[in-house]
């Protein structure tokens, strides 16, 4: 498989786990994190049925993933997410070691892989991670614009 045809597999899956956010009502986002072609932890956005304002996608993916190796350090991995990250999520990110990120749509108002701010690239923190913006985007954004138009 070619990183790119790999890229849009692990894609469809983060898609499949934004649609199960929708599904509960909550904003369409999903993520999981990827290492060596093996699932280590998944997850979509949950604020609202868990009553907390980081359980967002990406920080419940890590958290799955960081449970399953044993350990917060997560390099050599990939997370794919549906939505570029907010600078919540893509610090966290940056402090699990993650190597990769690759992410659908782009979020010019919050994103900060390289929308709004560039966080993943920050030389601030100890560590930088190669983000890839676009995978899927045209359906990763179909998904959130429905989702929010039928909430007007």
């Amino acid at each position: 498989m070619t990183p790119v045809s790999r890229d849009t597999h692990w894609m469809y899956r983060a898609l499949d786990l934004a649609a199960r956010a929708e599904a509960e009502g909550e904003v369409p986002v999903g993520a999981l994190v990827v290492r060596d072609d093996q699932l280590l932890g998944e997850g979509w956005n949950q604020p609202v049925a868990l009553r907390d304002p980081t359980a967002h996608a990406e920080i419940l993916a890590l958290r799955a993933a960081a449970q399953k190796v044993g350990d917060y350090r997560l390099g050599g991995s990939t997370i794919y997410v549906t939505l570029e990250p907010c600078p919540m999520c893509a610090t966290a990110i940056a402090h699990a070691r993650v190597e990769r990120l690759v992410f659908g749509a782009w979020d010019p108002r919050q994103g900060a892989a390289g929308s709004a701010f560039n966080l993943v690239a920050a030389e601030a923190l100890n560590h930088r991670v190669d983000a890839f913006g676009g995978v899927l985007s045209e359906e990763c954004g179909l998904l959130l614009k429905r989702f929010f138009e039928s909430r007007r």
